[in-house]
């Protein structure tokens, strides 16, 4: 019987749970929210897609005369299956619809009619179930990017000096970035997009705040006086808060006009801070001034000196030269006018058009200034600017605290939907700019919508976003595991992020706000590090972008384990006590500790139960699938860890792949969200299976029959032999038996790394941890031959060869067998199309796809006309032009495929009618099966009832209110499909019923033409290929790898190393029962690593096997040494894996006792076989004349600096001589070597090296007449 159920013992203490959320929602929900397409089109949410559209519409030409208005979106179906586009290679796209509406609201074109059209707007990839994009036949990702959120940021850096500068950054999520800074002289400056800087004081009197007074009163620091005589002398003393003006008006004639002009002068009577005196107040007096600002006596003072510093540097006097001012700064000219000046602040930081700060912006900017200004109000505000301002002083004067830039507050995760939606802006922007120009132009002509839209506009913006942006990922497609984690892998590099020389160290360490959010662990080794992290297990990124982990809430020292747990983010996290989630928990939630360790932000504070506000949902919660993957993680060393679970999305699917004994209990679920497997929908019975597929009969209820148009049995084709990104193999086998009973989810098949529906990467081994002669030096690992014999480690690797047919000056190529010069022996195994068939070994240099091409001519001699005169001239016009096997090609052809447009001539197009006509008809009978059934279900529904009213999208009645339902009457809807408003029936199931019919009928519907738009398709295009190309050939070839010497293997704990000698059975060493063990590990890799995890995984696997047991050892929560002890006395194997063995050369007992155990080991896809490489003649550098370097380009070795000097230390000349002349870039002296050789003549004097002659020409370059003596 097969079982397909793996039953684990599982160690964990911590009870209640939770499910782990869907590990691909990060990216299918998001991508699902962007388009919206299950949503009904009155109920879309102000995101994604729809937001996009309303951002850009209505549109308008420049007189405001014709309108274009947004109504509505759809898509139909993909043209090609995600199978036929990968084999295509084609994008899997749908073509995307909009409804617009055109009219005009000039009176004068009264004629203009309203037009509603649906217009194409291009065609825009897909997401496939399983969370990827399939672009040009290539499985991508598009990665989540974690990146700065818009908002106020408030830091802090050191002058040269010493001094401590303080600033404050506004970041809008589009438009202008405004700075406000300190320097060393306390006076305080506004830099708009971190060029132009003005003081901030002119800043308010550009927004309004003219006089100093106003900017004065902003902070409440100077009070007013009336001028008078008496009154003023009190004031002697005291301070001048503003400059005191004498503002006059002179006339002047305009010369040019005539006209008698007023212009307001100003004159600096006394300025800013100067202390009054007798002199002083009569100067004022004399002035007429009404009233002048001093200075408040108070405490305050000290803290806003920086506002007085300021106001002394500001070279204004009035919001007219502030404006002036600021034009000047930014555009280094004078403003025509004062309007226009005014209007570059308007447009840089009010205007909707121009500047956003988007919802999270003023989200936090709200949050952080305790402002309550509205979430839609998206502009900044004066208010915004002065509360800015006021913190920056606090901050200044230490009342307030700088931001914590990495703190995952002010980071938010931009997903795919958000990348696609700016996108579609940029898209759509473009498109609106040439639907304008094209307004403009057609001005008396009547146009409809179709004629102003340019589909190709947004289809290139998309297609040039999945090809070539950063975050837009070939999928890592080694095994299910890489998979999943790409799909959650977040980014903090891409556009609008950091660049990798510039990311400093705090940005890539670990942050405590990444508990529970982001893996601490799981990050890539190198320049990465830390820059790309993956998400936690239970981490979800709520609509704002913020990652949010799950708690569950502790009332006065009660875990609430009956509530769900409550998601917080990184903000609302602050200051909370939360305890782990292994504290003793008793029946009623009651935490039974007296003391409890507990999270504080960055701190561990130790604290009674009830002081807790939350608690940890799993005590693997702060760690990534792969990390989380790693058995007794917490007796490993951190750094191994990051190797264990970066190495474990390298494993190859094995041939016979096996779950490991000991395992975490995640195995399932990884298998499970990754999709790669089929899963039973719902409940039913097998009642076929084979290789290739299997069918099940589910069981329905009688309501589900009536709203359904598909049979009860369904059949599920099974992936066999698919190459995957990576050249891998997926092959499905079914692990269910005809007549089973399935259960829903329960899992049909297994292969591509999986075992029983479980996570399966590797093979469980019997190891040793001892020295082996040597062998094991510095992590070799030495194996068992058993291992290979019994095809343990052994892999299939898929590559595909392509070959394209394309028509050129001379003529079209051709595939076929009969190749110019060329052997019968070489040609046996190619068909007429020049294909190789299935099934035939290949070797290097074998022709694999045959294809002759035009050569273009010379004039053929008299000798040669006289020889094609005589055997006809087939062989002289065309060249051999085959795609051959690569020198390290060997495997077997598994498939071939053909893909060919359809042939154009008279005869054909004729053909094609008939056809089509015959397609046509063919399928109207299909339609109209299809509703008459439906009109069948609708009348058992509704018979006997009363129709409610049904209406169509326009509103229009069809069915009417008070008409009895009778089967003549729903014969005569024309269309079903718009039936959406209204009431079919009085009672709410009637209803809901025909809403889930008609929807269904939709989707039957949509299929069925899906099929003959398809069919049409062959027939007329037949397959579509890239642009110039008639035909394309595949021949995909599989390779059988067995393990050899020089592959890489790996454990899950970061314990690495490459296979240095192939042992046979009988020499390795051997258990007291004569059991040889399968491999050697050196125990010397194990004490500096720290990684001590696979110790333990050895000796509680070895029990496992002998208990025919497995096991699920969750991370920081699984079996302690008491629980594997007793495993080990059960299973009466010995304590700690220390036993007696003995040398299988001598059959000698060893000395010492060595740990043995099963450890789970997997083979990682660095294999010698894509490494080993050796150049004989192949191709030069055409500058230097060197050959080339590397394997895919046939290299050579390079004979670098230091390697000269090892022969020069040697004194060989003769042979350093050789190695720089002729065997390298002495193009003459390599020729005649060749001859030489062939000739067997003596070797000649080596010439001068191509290198030195690109030296002499470079000289000359620079202008020196360098000649060489002779």
């Amino acid at each position: 019987m097969i079982t397909n159920h793996t039953e684990r013992l599982n160690f964990a203490s911590t009870k209640n749970i939770p499910a782990y959320p869907d590990f691909l929602d990060i990216q299918v929900k998001s991508f699902k929210d962007f388009f919206q397409l299950e949503t009904k089109s009155d109920e879309r949410g102000n995101e994604g897609l729809y937001k996009t559209f309303m951002e850009n519409f209505p549109i308008t030409d420049t007189r405001n005369q014709f309108v274009l208005e947004f109504l509505d979106y759809f898509v139909d179906p993909p043209r090609y299956s995600i199978e036929e586009c990968i084999d295509r290679g084609l994008t899997y796209s749908v073509p995307l619809k909009a409804r617009l509406k055109l009219y005009c609201t000039d009176p004068e074109h009264e004629d203009f009619e309203t037009i509603v059209q649906d217009v194409y707007l291009g065609t825009i990839p897909y997401m496939t179930p399983s969370g990827t994009f399939v672009i040009n036949g290539a499985e991508r990702v598009v990665v989540s990017q974690l990146h700065r959120s818009p908002g106020v940021f408030f830091g802090q850096s050191f002058h040269a000096n010493g001094t401590k500068l303080y600033s404050a950054r506004i970041i809008p999520f589009k438009g202008s970035w405004i700075e406000f800074a300190t320097d060393i002289n306390s006076v305080m400056y506004a830099y708009i997009d971190r060029k132009k800087k003005l003081p901030v004081t002119t800043l308010f009197r550009a927004i309004g705040f003219e006089r100093d007074k106003d900017i004065l009163e902003i902070f409440d620091l100077a009070e007013e006086v009336k001028v008078s005589k008496t009154g003023l002398k009190k004031y002697i003393g005291r301070r001048l808060a503003a400059r005191v003006l004498n503002i006059w008006h002179e006339d002047f004639v305009d010369e040019d006009t005539g006209e008698v002009v007023t212009i307001p002068r100003t004159e600096i009577i006394l300025d800013r801070d100067i202390v009054l005196d007798k002199d002083n107040v009569e100067e004022i007096i004399e002035a007429d001034v009404k009233t002048i600002l001093l200075h408040k006596e108070d405490s305050n003072l000290a803290d806003y000196t920086i506002i007085h510093n300021t106001l002394q540097k500001d070279p204004t006097n009035s919001e007219k030269e502030a404006v002036e001012y600021i034009y000047r700064q930014l555009r280094n000219a004078l403003p025509p006018d004062e309007e226009t000046a005014r209007g570059i602040i308007d447009k840089l930081f009010f205007s909707d058009q121009r500047y956003n700060l988007g919802d999270v912006g003023r989200y936090r900017m709200n949050k952080k200034l305790n402002l309550n200004t509205p979430i839609d109000k998206q502009v900044l505000t004066k208010e915004d600017i002065i509360t800015i301002v006021k913190y920056l002083i606090e901050l200044i004067n230490s009342k307030a605290e700088i931001d914590d830039i990495d703190h995952l507050s002010n980071r938010r995760v931009r997903t795919v939907g958000e990348q696609l939606s700016a996108q579609f802006g940029v898209g759509l922007a473009r498109m609106a700019r040439t639907i304008r120009e094209r307004m403009n132009v057609r001005d008396n002509e009547v146009f409809t919508p179709i004629d102003l839209i340019n589909a190709k506009t947004l289809s290139s913006v998309i297609n040039s976003f999945f090809g070539t942006n950063q975050l837009s990922q070939f999928m890592d497609q080694t095994n299910p595991l890489a998979e999943i984690t790409h799909k959650r892998r977040l980014s903090a590099l891409g556009p609008g992020g950091l660049s990798r020389e510039r990311a400093g160290f705090e940005v890539r360490d670990v942050h405590y706000t990444h508990y529970g959010r982001l893996c601490p662990i799981e990050t890539p080794e190198g320049p990465n590090i830390g820059l790309i992290s993956s998400l936690a297990v239970y981490a979800k990124v709520n609509a704002m972008g913020f990652i949010e982990t799950p708690y569950r809430k502790v009332v006065d020292g009660v875990l609430q384990i009956n509530e769900a747990p409550v998601y917080l983010s990184a903000e609302e996290e602050e200051e909370k006590l939360i305890a782990q989630a292994t504290v003793t928990v008793g029946k009623d939630g009651l935490i039974e500790d007296e003391r409890v360790v507990a999270k504080q932000d960055a701190d561990f504070p130790v604290v009674e139960p009830k002081e807790l506000n939350y608690a940890d949902v799993a005590p693997n919660q702060i760690a990534s699938i792969s990390a989380s993957l790693i058995p007794f993680l917490e007796h490993d060393d951190a750094n191994r860890a990051l190797m264990g679970s970066n190495m474990m999305r390298q494993a190859v699917p094995l041939l016979r792949p096996e779950s490991p004994i000991v395992g975490t209990g995640l195995e399932k679920q990884v298998a499970t969200d990754s999709r790669v497997l089929i899963n039973a929908e719902g409940a039913g019975e097998i009642v076929y299976v084979d290789a290739q597929k299997i069918t099940i009969k589910y069981d329905r209820t009688d309501d589900e029959r009536l709203v359904s148009f598909d049979a009860d049995e369904k059949t599920y084709n099974l992936i066999k032999f698919r190459k995957t990104n990576q050249s891998t193999s997926i092959n499905l086998k079914p692990i269910v038996r005809n007549g089973d009973r399935v259960t829903k989810g329960q899992v049909l098949c297994e292969g591509y790394a999986t075992q029983n529906g479980e996570l399966a990467l590797g093979r469980n081994l019997q190891v040793a941890f001892m020295p082996w002669k040597g062998y094991n030096f510095e992590d070799a690992i030495v194996i068992s031959e058993r291992v290979v014999r019994d095809d343990i480690f052994t892999s299939i690797h898929i590559d595909d060869y392509t070959l394209e047919v394309r028509d050129t000056k001379l003529g079209s190529e051709e595939l076929t067998n009969d190749i110019p010069n060329v052997s019968e022996e070489a040609t046996k195994d190619l068909d007429e199309n020049g294909m190789i068939r299935i099934g035939a070994e290949v070797k290097p240099g074998d022709i694999l796809i045959g294809k002759i091409t035009p050569k273009g001519e010379s004039d053929p001699t008299p000798e040669e006309k006289l020889l094609r005169a005589i055997f006809g001239d087939k062989a002289g016009d065309v060249k051999d032009a085959s795609l051959k096997a690569s020198p390290s090609l060997r495997g077997v052809v598994l498939d071939k495929k053909l893909f060919a447009r359809a042939v154009k001539d008279k005869r054909k197009r004729s053909k094609d009618k008939e056809d089509i006509a015959l397609l046509d008809t063919q399928f109207e009978v299909k339609f109209n099966e299809l509703k008459e059934r439906l009109v069948d279900k609708l009348f058992h529904l509704v018979n006997g009832k009363t129709s409610q009213g049904v209406m169509n999208d326009l509103g229009e009645e069809v069915l009417p209110k008070g008409k009895k339902f009778t089967l003549k009457m729903l014969h005569a809807v024309e269309d079903f499909t718009h039936l959406t408003k209204g009431q079919w029936a009085t009672d709410d199931y009637t209803n809901e019923m025909i809403t889930d019919l008609i929807h269904n009928y939709k989707i039957k519907l949509n299929d069925i033409q899906g099929v003959l738009r398809r069919e049409k398709f062959m027939i007329t295009v037949g397959d579509e290929l890239p642009s110039g190309i008639l035909k394309l050939a595949k021949v995909y070839i599989a390779k059988k790898r067995k393990l050899k010497v020089g592959d890489k293997m790996a454990g899950r704990h970061g314990n690495k190393g490459i296979v240095a000698k192939i042992v046979r059975d009988e020499d390795m060493p051997f258990l007291e029962d004569g059991t040889p063990v399968d491999i050697v590990l050196n125990p010397l890799g194990v004490p500096s690593r720290m990684n001590i995890g696979q110790i333990y995984e050895t000796v509680l696997g070895w029990a496992g096997k002998k208990l025919g047991r497995k096991y699920a050892t969750p991370i920081f929560d699984g079996a302690s040494l008491e629980q594997i002890n007793e495993l080990t006395d059960e299973a009466g194997v010995p304590r700690f894996g220390h036993t007696y063995l003995y040398d299988g050369g001598t059959g000698e007992r060893f000395d010492q006792k060595a740990t043995v155990g099963v450890i789970y080991m997997l083979k990682l896809g660095h294999m010698v076989d894509d490494k080993m490489h050796a150049r004989s003649i192949g191709p030069y550098s055409l500058i230097t004349q060197q050959p080339l370097g590397g394997k895919a380009l046939f290299g050579g070795q390079r004979f670098g600096e230091m390697e000269v000097w090892a022969l020069e230390a040697y004194g060989a000349s003769a042979t350093l001589r050789e190695i720089l002349t002729v065997k390298s870039d002495d193009v003459i002296g390599r020729a005649k070597t060749y001859e030489a050789i062939v000739k067997g003549e003596p070797m000649p004097e080596p010439g001068l090296p191509e290198s030195f002659n690109v030296l002499m020409h470079e000289l000359k370059g620079l202008g020196l007449d360098i000649r060489l003596e002779e």
